[in-house]
């Protein structure tokens, strides 16, 4: 698998990645809830009802006075009326009331004027909105940083554990020719056991690069969600010429790196707060209106309401100063932020550059290290090396090529790093096509 196909491979299957995504989107579906956000808001209301509803009279203060309305009249009057006797009341009097009906009503509130409230919650879900978007760009970056680690790390175990196999096979070889030489007495038993010392500890080193090898593998095929195991076909490379200048990354990191769009986003989310605490000092105006949903004479009400107010038990100008301080600790931070990230471009910069160099020193390592070797070989042919001599050099020359490919990838990582500080992580591959010195 290229370097090309296991990234766009990792960017469709990160779980990291597909979560940044969400929270950008679930911030996006809440800007756009609040678009309209200080418009009218209409609503039907309906309702059916029932009631029983009962009234007790007390019926004795009339009953007292009928009984004295006989002594106001004239005598002859008075003994007419003893003769016919005055009905009585009950004692009291029970009223029963009950019904059904229904009601509906369509009602309607339209915030004219909130003092800009509106606006600043919305400016506010904006810059949270752009603060998710930042925070998914950067996890694209330490994702392709992470590939590149894990691409070319598994690439440099592999190369590893193939060159400690191969030094194990040889010295395997040399350690069975000092054992017929100690039997037919050219050599001591102290050079024997030297010899069986080098290649036990040639063994556990390719054991142990073995393993290495094949964590390193299942670490990017995980990265990559592969099913089995990957096979880097981009090799591990080295551009011999020095990049771009510090100056070109710097400005590029300045103009793209999203810690800094997430600090001006946090900037943002306070300036909005601030002026939502303002509009809490102005007035503000809202209409209103209702009408029964009904055929004929229905009710209904409208108006107009305004509402300011005049003392808070709450302090709104400690409150007001809070938000603007806010507001400048947003600021510091980015200027803060600002000279970290461009410290950090230079540090990563430098890292790359020494990187290059030492890859390109070590090409005098690498062939002292052969010509040494074929002087070991021809002189334990001619009786002017011992075995152990041999040993050496072929651990050693193990050794140098290991060092050399470890050169080159921490050259790759080191421009890993610094794309990422400058914000250049998906121009990785543009490098690669650069790169004239590839360690195959």
């Amino acid at each position: 698998m290229s370097f090309d196909a296991a990234r766009a491979r990792m960017l469709d299957r990160s779980d990291k990645l597909a979560a940044a995504r969400a929270a950008v989107e679930a911030k996006q579906l809440q800007g756009d809830g609040l678009k309209r956000l200080g418009g009218p808001v209409v609503s039907v209301s309906g309702l059916a009802y029932a009631y029983n509803a009962n009234l007790n009279l007390d019926l004795d203060p009339l009953n007292q006075k009928l009984g004295q309305i006989g002594q106001a009249l004239p005598p002859s009057i008075q003994g007419f009326i003893a003769r016919v006797p005055i009905p009585q009341l009950p004692n009291s009097y029970t009223l029963n009331r009950h019904d059904t009906g229904t009601n509906a009503s369509v009602s309607a509130v339209w915030p004219i004027y909130l003092g800009g409230a509106t606006d600043a919650v919305r400016g506010f879900v904006s810059a949270r909105t752009r603060e998710a978007e930042a925070d998914a760009e950067q996890a694209s970056h330490e994702v392709d940083t992470l590939l590149v680690q894990r691409y070319f790390g598994a690439q440099l175990a592999q190369r590893a554990a193939q060159l400690r196999a191969q030094a194990e096979r040889t010295i395997a070889q040399h350690d069975a020719a000092a054992q017929k030489m100690l039997a037919a007495g050219v050599i001591s038993r102290v050079e024997r056991l030297q010899a069986s010392a080098a290649y036990e500890e040639a063994r556990r080193n390719a054991r142990k690069a073995e393993n290495d090898a094949a964590l390193a593998a299942v670490a990017l095929a995980r990265t990559v969600r592969a099913e089995g195991r990957v096979a880097p076909q981009t090799p591990l490379f080295v551009i011999s010429a020095p990049v771009e200048p510090l100056g070109w990354f710097i400005d590029s990191a300045l103009n793209r790196h999203p810690g800094l769009e997430k600090v001006a986003a946090k900037k943002s989310q306070a300036e909005q707060l601030h002026e939502g605490e303002e509009a809490l000092r102005r007035p503000q105006v809202i209409a209103f209106g209702t009408r029964q949903l009904k055929s004929g004479n229905a009710d209904w009400v409208a108006g107009l309401g305004v509402r300011w107010t005049l003392y808070d038990s709450v302090d709104r100008d400690a409150l007001s100063a809070a938000s603007q301080r806010q507001v400048e600790q947003a600021e510091r931070t980015g200027a803060q932020a600002r000279s970290d990230i461009s410290l950090l471009v230079e540090r990563n910069w430098r890292a790359l550059d020494n990187a290059r160099r030492q890859y390109l020193e070590m090409q005098a390592s690498v062939e002292l290290a052969r010509e040494v070797l074929k002087l070991r070989t021809s002189g334990l042919r001619e009786g002017t090396s011992t075995t152990l001599d041999l040993i050496d050099a072929e651990t050693n020359q193990a050794k140098v090529l290991t060092e050399r490919a470890q050169a080159a990838n921490e050259y790759v990582q080191a421009l890993a790093q610094l794309l990422e500080s400058a914000g250049l992580s998906d121009r990785f591959s543009d490098y690669i096509a650069r790169a004239d010195v590839k360690v195959n």
